[in-house]
């Protein structure tokens, strides 16, 4: 508390100069954003009264917010301790109808006349709704002005505009913090890059016909037509042989970004697209097509991709835009812009992780008005149906509302399960690229589920589930930590050592790399720390939802949860509360959870059950997966962990194996010998079909793994015996 109080009292001091603090020489530009500016999101950080205005009395807003990235991800300190109650649209209805501030329902946002601009003359029926506030966050925005903020300030400058009697108020009452050298500097230097890389490419009109035939051919856009690469501004640039896609926003259309899209093939042919944003991909809120849209258009296919974007409105027509960062995110500060179309299809690619994206995003958009294409055989990609030569009309008329009754027939389902049939691979989920023996057992990780895990005392159970969930978050999980037992620093540093592989301890000169490659991970930490209350948590939980589209949260742990309940109620009601809440959160939200519960204490020399879970069997029952990080504490030699999968709904298949744990780089890892056990040894050269053994590694006790190893050498042996065959062996193994 002392600290926020001084933060705003300093940041007051610090304007009323008009002059920014100096950076210590021995501080890094984001050390010293870190340690100065008071920037706080409630999701990371509970907020404290978003600052605003130039008087002494009230808080200053940060102005330069889209910087400040790097330090929300990073200040890991709980600066407020009490929760804060979340806003409702109520809240917002009544304030408004309490300051006469007209305003009419629209999908995700209350529309209300700009405070920011002049009022019309009365009886002349030009009144403007230009002003946006979305319904959850209260985040508003002025379409006319640009001028952007929170609940907070939009409640500051109601009040000014009040109390001096006036009609509007400039747009300039909102100063935040003046814009440090650096600042200034790095800003410029990211519209220098953009003017530079925009003033070096090339529009296809100048290109050369055989060098437009070969770029089409190198990004499969063979069918786009020179006239509709022009129309949406597309260029070439040489350097890089990429595509750039402008970013044209602001009352003067200016260019305030790009992206560029580059392609590269790789040893074994495959050709892989790669993209890269100025500025970063956090600041970059581009929706490709905006210009293009007209007043009075009333509907508007939403793409994952600017060349869908491209291939929608060539071949139908309709006005069409591409979300900036795909399938991963729709950042909320996007939602007014679609404010205007009564209705929206949702056409985000040919894959499932695409269909489930599209029933997310319909809930931020509104369900009533947002149609799904859903993806197939006969309806991939809009690029790749053009290049086919489907007819996109027709797929986009088939399109199905993504709003549905309580009580469906199997006519309604019949899509989904061929859908599920016809894509076993994506339907599984996200595969783990550390823990190969995981997606063999648990075969993937799948939005909407619960998991329950758990593991003796010390074993090493946030240590474990700290780098799976990096795992995920390293290929586009957006992942939600809330960490209970350790504080964010700690864990954040867990994790930042798992990420390098290395104990950066040793090497300090490596650590601004490896976080700056950290920080571009779409990971987020709750500020909870101790005891919390589970509405509390669930209200967090849910805002980042909907602000950061966060698919996967992990509660570290259950019982921290259970002391801010009634004392009077049993305690074992009190879990099967709170297990239930995170059961209907995790269905609702379309977000996995992972929740680790203690264990009942056991002997040392006995293993952990699904029976071993703390409490009643509600747990164990509610989750769709069981894991079990299993503790031999009297052994000392390798192999004493290993992970047991006790429950898995997806498919039923459940089994464990060894885990070796690397001091060094804190990470979990199949033994190398496990490995060797996998592999497949021909026995039989002379007969055409191939004899294989693969031998599985099941840890039970001591004498099984004895009897593991004498079955190889036994393998092994009879390999060797046949003389003639032992060469070939070796050379086969060598290949596989």
């Amino acid at each position: 508390m002392w600290r926020s109080r001084f933060l705003k009292g300093a940041g007051c001091l610090l304007e009323g100069m008009s002059c920014s603090p100096c950076k210590p020489s021995h501080l890094s530009l984001w050390r010293y954003l870190s340690f100065c500016q008071p920037c706080l999101h409630p999701v990371l950080q509970h907020s404290f009264r978003a600052p605003t205005l130039y008087c002494f009395e009230n808080r200053l807003r940060p102005a330069v917010a889209l910087y400040f990235c790097r330090t929300l991800r990073k200040d890991a300190k709980s600066i407020i301790d009490f929760p804060v109650q979340p806003l409702t649209v109520t809240d917002i209805k009544q304030y408004l109808r309490s300051k006469d501030i007209p305003f009419h329902d629209g999908y995700s946002c209350l529309h209300a006349p700009s405070i920011f601009l002049e009022p019309a003359p009365e009886g002349s029926g030009r009144e403007n709704y230009s002003l946006f506030i979305d319904k959850t966050t209260g985040q508003f925005l002025c379409k006319e002005t640009l001028v952007e903020g929170s609940w907070e300030d939009l409640q500051d400058c109601i009040e000014v505009m009040l109390n001096e009697g006036q009609k509007s108020i400039s747009p300039n009452v909102l100063l935040g913090f003046p814009e440090s050298l650096e600042e200034q500097e790095e800003i410029e230097m990211e519209m220098k890059e953009v003017q530079r890389i925009w003033s070096s490419s090339v529009p296809f009109s100048d290109l050369l016909e055989e060098e437009v035939q070969l770029v089409k051919t190198m990004f499969q856009i063979g069918k786009l037509t020179n006239a509709t690469l022009k129309k949406f501004g597309v260029r070439f640039f040489k350097p890089t042989k990429s595509l750039v896609f402008p970013w044209f926003s602001g009352r003067d259309s200016g260019l305030r970004g790009v992206k560029l899209l580059s392609a590269a093939v790789k040893d074994d042919g495959r050709v892989v697209y790669t993209e890269a944003t100025v500025p970063k991909v956090s600041s970059y809120h581009n929706l490709f097509g905006l210009p293009l849209m007209g007043r009075k258009d009333g509907e508007v296919v939403l793409t994952g991709r600017e060349v869908d974007s491209m291939a929608v409105s060539q071949a139908t027509g309709l006005p069409s835009l591409a979300l900036p960062r795909g399938v991963s995110c729709l950042p909320p500060i996007l939602l007014p812009y679609l404010e205007q179309f009564k209705k929206v299809t949702l056409w985000l690619g040919g894959d499932m992780r695409s269909w489930e994206a599209s029933k997310i995003f319909s809930r931020k958009l509104g369900l009533k008005r947002c149609s799904l294409i859903r993806p197939g055989e006969f309806q991939p990609c809009p690029s790749e149906a053009l290049a086919q030569g489907r007819n996109l009309v027709r797929i986009v008329k088939a399109s199905i509302p993504a709003a549905h009754k309580s009580i469906v027939s199997f006519k309604q389902l019949r899509e989904d399960v061929y859908g599920e049939l016809a894509n076993v691979e994506q339907v599984a989920g996200i595969q783990w690229s550390r823990f190969l023996e995981l997606n063999r057992i648990l075969k993937g990780h799948r939005k909407g589920e619960l998991t329950v895990f758990t593991g003796p005392t010390g074993s090493g159970k946030t240590t474990f589930i700290s780098e799976c969930a990096l795992d995920l978050c390293m290929q586009g999980v957006n992942t939600l930590w809330g960490s209970f037992e350790i504080n964010n620093v700690r864990l954040a540093k867990i994790m930042l050592t798992q990420f390098a592989k290395q104990r950066l301890e040793e090497n300090l000169d490596q650590y601004d790399m490896w976080a700056d490659k950290f920080e571009d991970l779409p990971l987020y930490f709750m500020t909870f720390h101790g005891q919390q209350n589970i509405k509390t948590v669930l209200d967090t939980m849910q805002h980042a939802v909907y602000l950061y589209d966060i698919s996967h949260v992990i509660i570290d742990n259950l019982q921290f949860m259970m002391g801010q309940e009634n004392l009077s109620l049993d305690k074992f009601a009190v879990q099967d509360h709170i297990i239930g809440a995170f059961r209907k959160f995790a269905t609702n939200s379309c977000c996995h959870v992972t929740l680790i519960i203690h264990p009942r204490k056991e002997e040392d020399d006995k293993e952990l059950q699904t029976a071993s879970i703390f409490g009643t069997a509600k747990a164990s029952q509610e989750a769709d997966n069981v894991l079990i990080l299993q503790e031999k504490k009297l052994v000392t030699c390798p192999g004493r962990r290993s992970l047991q999968v006790a429950k898995n709904r997806f498919d039923g298949d459940v089994g464990i194996f060894p885990l070796e744990f690397n001091k060094a780089s804190l990470t979990f890892t199949a033994p190398v010998k496990g490995k060797q056990k996998l592999r497949k040894v021909a026995v039989d050269k002379n007969n055409s079909t191939e004899e294989t053994e693969e031998i599985e590694f099941k840890e039970t006790s001591e004498k099984p793994v004895k009897s593991a190893k004498a079955k190889t050498k036994t393998v092994k042996g009879s390999a060797a015996g046949k003389g003639s065959t032992k060469g070939s062996t070796d050379g086969e193994r060598k290949n596989q």
